[in-house]
């Protein structure tokens, strides 16, 4: 599974360099993950990195 950030993102930057995968980095108007890249951390920490810092609970997993 993979997460994606909404339209909440205030583009704060804290979630890029929490990434161990370099799944995270700018787009047009948000931040935007690269769904092949993101693991959700597993592997390497017990939760998402990424949401645990974000302020805004801008980031969410891909609803199928």
């Amino acid at each position: 599974m993979a997460l994606i950030i909404n339209e909440d993102c205030i583009n704060c930057d804290v979630c890029i360099p929490e990434c161990p995968n370099d799944a995270i980095s700018e787009g047009e108007e948000i931040f935007v993950i690269d769904t092949a890249k993101c693991t959700e951390c597993e592997g390497y920490y017990d939760s998402p990195q990424c949401v645990e810092v974000c302020p805004v609970d801008a980031i969410h997993p891909i609803k199928a």
